[in-house]
């Protein structure tokens, strides 16, 4: 195989023209066979449901080639089935979780010279969305969608890879709402956030940590992540309804209790910022970034010495990882090679 013509050691996390994508329409009670294209460029009528009403939803995960050279992804199904609770939260047609593992595995093997190569620090970023094709001018939901998968080669998430971030708590702006659909990969909820985590970049930070929305006192998520912090031998990360659920958060959790720590998912007072030993922020695209400090209301709560991340949070960025690039044995059956024929 021919590799891509890139500089795969020093890729942004961005968008990068591929040889591919794929398309899936549901029209008239059912989906499509699926059809490759090199076009991206999408053609909607100008009254579509995802263009005034919002029906878009998406995901993220990632592709790693191995040390054998073979292809793997990770909780793939995870990722499937959490776009189906989107599509339920958004009055959407469920993506079949067969039809999601098939389109990433035509997708991956379509772009396959863009895989970036083992060890290198850099992966196959995939993105699943759906969208409300259909066109309508009163509120209601779509009658065709459009299921489309992309990749692109990505560096990491935040440009310095594995290394401490400083994050601002938001105090004034909130991502969502409990009972509204915060707890889905809704588009939207994106859009919103933007104005937080723009204003906070511009400050020096790398992203924001937003708190609930009803009191105000109880740590949410960042922007684009989880977020988890440990104190002694426990790994402690919020519970709440309008969170996100993170599948790299759950598999952490699960890292987490076989590496010996106790794991607490509950509602996180940000008065505990300070009594933490180490902190950080989880998700498919940024993995694990170890936090150095977080911001609030002028007082800097500092987790990181010298600028490398702790024992604990190095750890389970390294046995997660390793999972995910085959470095290490998959005991939980999480990954799946995208076989080649």
């Amino acid at each position: 195989m021919e590799r891509a013509d890139l500089d795969f050691a020093n890729l942004p996390f961005a968008y990068l023209k591929t040889d591919g994508n794929i398309r899936y329409w549901f029209r008239e009670g059912e989906w499509s066979e699926g059809e490759l294209s090199a076009d991206e460029y999408i053609s909607l009528h100008m009254a579509a449901v995802v263009l005034h009403y919002g029906q878009a939803i998406f995901e993220g995960l990632k592709v790693y080639e191995r040390s054998d050279g073979r292809i793997q992804t990770f909780r793939l199904d995870e990722n499937a089935m959490r776009l189906q609770r989107s599509a339920a939260a958004l009055l959407m047609e469920p993506v079949p979780v067969a039809l999601f593992r098939e389109a990433v595995h035509r997708v991956v093997l379509a772009n396959r010279r863009f895989v970036p190569p083992h060890g290198g620090g850099a992966s196959l970023y995939v993105r699943p969305f759906e969208i409300g094709s259909g066109a309508e001018v009163g509120v209601k939901p779509s009658r065709e969608y459009l299921f489309m998968v992309f990749v692109t080669p990505v560096g990491p998430y935040y440009k310095a890879g594995f290394t401490p971030v400083r994050l601002r708590v938001e105090e004034k702006i909130h991502r969502a709402a409990p009972g509204g659909v915060g707890d889905v990969k809704a588009a939207g909820n994106y859009a919103a956030s933007m104005r937080a985590t723009v204003a906070a970049k511009q400050a020096g930070y790398a992203e924001v940590l937003y708190l609930d929305c009803v009191d105000n006192l109880h740590i949410d998520e960042s922007g684009s992540s989880n977020f988890f912090a440990i104190r002694g031998e426990t790994f402690i990360t919020p519970a709440s309804s309008s969170i996100l659920p993170s599948i790299t958060n759950m598999s952490v959790r699960r890292i987490a209790e076989d590496l010996g720590l106790k794991v607490e998912q509950r509602p996180v007072s940000v008065e505990e910022l300070a009594s933490f030993d180490e902190a950080g922020a989880l998700g498919t695209a940024a993995i694990i970034t170890p936090v150095e400090a977080v911001s609030y209301r002028g007082v800097d709560h500092v987790y990181c010495k010298d600028g490398k991340a702790g024992p604990v949070v190095t750890r389970l960025y390294e046995r997660l990882l390793a999972i995910q690039t085959g470095e290490a044995e998959d005991i939980y059956g999480w990954t799946e090679i995208v076989d080649e024929g």
